[in-house]
C-alpha cells in the first residue's frame, strides 16, 4: 500500500492501542506544540510522514485512502475520532501521551507585563525621581533590555544599583568596605568587571555628564569622584562665618576662621571626627550653601567677621561637603542652597537637595527669569534636566536658552544675608 488511492485493510484494534501506536507520535507532538501556543487552533499540519505513519493516521480518522505525506488535519475531525475511540478530548489525550500543555502566548504576555512593570518601577523610583538626570540612565537600562532574559534578575540588580546610588557620595571607604556596608556584606559586588559595578558607573557617568569610563584608571577616578576609595584629606569643604560652640577641633577651626573673616577649609577628617560641636537651639541657625567659591569670597569681603554661616560645595559636592551639611542639619541647622542656572547647576542642586535636608534658595523659575532680565546675554545652558523643586524652571531655561552663573546673581544673594550679618554685628559693616 504505497499510493494515496490505495484501499486500507487493517485488523481492528482497541481505542487506546490505536491512539498509542508509535506511528502516531508525530501527530501528538505536533498537536502538543500547536495547542501549547496559546492561540486558537483549527488545523494541524504534519509531515513529511512515511507510509506507516500515513496508515496509522488513516486508521485513526477512519479514512479509506492514505492521506498526503504532508497532510493538514482539521481539529474537529480529530476530536470526533479521538472521542469515538476513547471518550476523551484531544487535549486530554495529548496531555496524557506527551505531557502538560503550555501557553506560549500567555507566557509571552506575562514576560511583557513583567518587563513593562520593571521599567515603570525604575522610572518612578524615588532615587531616579529625586535626580531627574538619572531618567536618562533608566532609559538606557531599558534600551539594553533585561539581563539574562529575566526581569526578576534585572530588578534585583537594579535594586542593588539604586541602593549604591542612594549611599553616594561615600565615606572615603575602600570600595570593598563600601560594598559590604551597603550590600549586606557582599564585599566584592562592586569589583571591577561585575555587572553591578558597570551599572552603577554608567549611572555616575550620566549624573556627572561624562562619557562612561573605558579603562580601569577612569573607573577608579569615577569612584573617587563619588567619594569611594577617597581619603580623609583630599575631600574638603569651604566654610565661612560659622561659629559653633564646643571644644572640638572642627568647632575651634571654624570659629577661629569666622572671627578672622576668613574661610575655613575643612577636611573629611575634621567632619568625621568633629569632637564637641554645638549649634544654638534658638533661633534656628540658617546656613546658606552656594556652589561657587567666588560667591563665598564675595560674602567674606563684604561682611568680614560679621559674615553669616556659609558653606561652599565647589561644584559637585564631595563626601566632605555632603557629610558636613548632614551634620549641620543633625545639629538643628536649616540649610538653604543656591547654584548656577545652567544644566549642570540644576543637576548639582538636585543632587544636594536629594542627599541633604537642604531647601532651594532663589532657585525658582521666577528667580531665573529675573536673572535673565538683568543678564540677557550669556552662554547656552547645556543639557537641561528637570528641577524637582520647580517643574517650570527647566521649561524657562529651555525657552530663554541662557545660562546664568551664580556670580551674576551674587548681589541678590548677599542682600539676603544683610539682616543676618547685622544681627551678628549690629555696628559692623554690612
Amino acid at each position: 500500500m504505497t499510493s494515496t488511492d490505495a484501499t486500507i485493510h487493517t485488523e481492528p484494534t482497541s481505542g487506546d492501542a490505536t491512539l498509542r501506536r508509535p506511528e502516531l507520535r508525530p501527530l501528538w507532538d505536533s498537536l502538543h506544540s500547536r495547542l501549547s501556543s496559546g492561540r486558537p487552533v483549527t488545523r494541524v499540519r504534519l509531515g513529511p510522514l512515511d507510509d506507516p505513519q500515513r496508515e496509522a493516521l488513516a486508521d485513526l480518522l477512519g479514512l479509506d485512502r492514505l492521506p498526503d505525506a504532508r497532510p493538514s488535519v482539521p481539529l474537529t475531525r480529530l476530536e470526533e475520532a479521538v472521542t469515538e475511540l476513547s471518550g476523551r478530548t484531544v487535549r486530554e489525550v495529548v496531555t496524557e501521551l506527551v505531557g502538560p500543555l503550555g501557553d506560549r502566548a500567555g507566557e509571552r504576555r506575562r514576560r511583557q507585563d513583567e518587563r513593562a512593570q520593571l521599567w515603570t518601577w525604575l522610572a518612578e523610583h524615588e532615587t531616579v525621581r529625586a535626580q531627574p538626570v538619572l531618567s536618562d540612565w533608566a532609559a538606557s537600562c531599558r534600551a539594553a533590555g533585561v539581563v539574562a532574559g529575566s526581569a526578576e534578575h534585572t530588578r534585583t540588580l537594579l535594586t542593588d544599583a539604586l541602593k549604591v546610588l542612594a549611599e553616594l557620595p561615600g565615606r572615603a571607604e575602600p570600595l570593598p568596605v563600601f560594598a559590604a556596608r551597603v550590600l549586606s556584606g557582599e564585599a566584592h559586588a562592586l569589583d571591577d568587571g561585575t555587572p553591578l559595578s558597570a551599572l552603577v558607573l554608567r549611572a555616575l557617568a550620566t549624573l556627572y555628564d561624562t562619557v562612561p569610563p573605558q579603562s580601569a584608571a577612569q573607573r577608579r577616578a569615577l569612584w573617587t569622584r563619588a567619594g569611594v576609595a577617597d581619603d580623609e584629606l583630599s575631600a574638603t569643604v569651604l566654610v565661612g562665618g560659622l561659629r559653633p560652640a564646643g571644644d572640638g577641633l572642627l568647632a575651634r577651626v571654624a570659629t577661629a576662621c569666622a572671627e578672622a573673616g576668613q574661610a575655613a577649609c575643612l577636611t573629611l577628617a575634621h567632619v568625621r571626627y568633629p569632637g564637641e560641636f554645638i549649634l544654638p537651639e534658638a533661633p534656628v541657625p540658617v546656613v546658606h550653601v552656594v556652589e561657587n567659591p567666588s560667591v563665598l569670597a564675595l560674602a567674606l569681603r563684604r561682611f568680614g567677621s560679621c559674615c553669616p554661616p556659609l558653606v561652599c560645595t565647589s561644584g559637585w559636592p564631595n563626601s566632605a561637603a555632603i557629610q558636613f551639611l548632614r551634620m549641620l542639619a543633625d545639629h538643628g541647622a536649616a540649610l538653604r542652597y543656591h547654584g548656577d542656572f545652567d544644566g549642570e547647576g540644576i543637576r548639582i542642586a538636585a543632587y544636594v537637595l536629594n542627599k541633604t535636608p537642604a531647601r532651594p534658595w532663589r532657585m525658582t523659575a521666577a528667580d531665573y527669569r529675573a536673572a535673565v532680565a538683568r543678564n540677557p546675554r550669556g552662554p547656552q545652558p547645556g543639557r537641561i534636566t528637570e528641577a524637582p523643586w520647580d517643574l517650570e524652571l527647566a521649561e524657562a531655561m529651555a525657552e530663554h536658552g541662557i545660562a546664568v552663573v551664580e556670580e551674576l546673581v551674587a548681589e541678590a544673594l548677599l542682600k539676603d544675608l544683610v539682616g543676618m550679618a547685622e544681627q551678628r554685628c549690629p555696628s559692623g559693616r554690612t
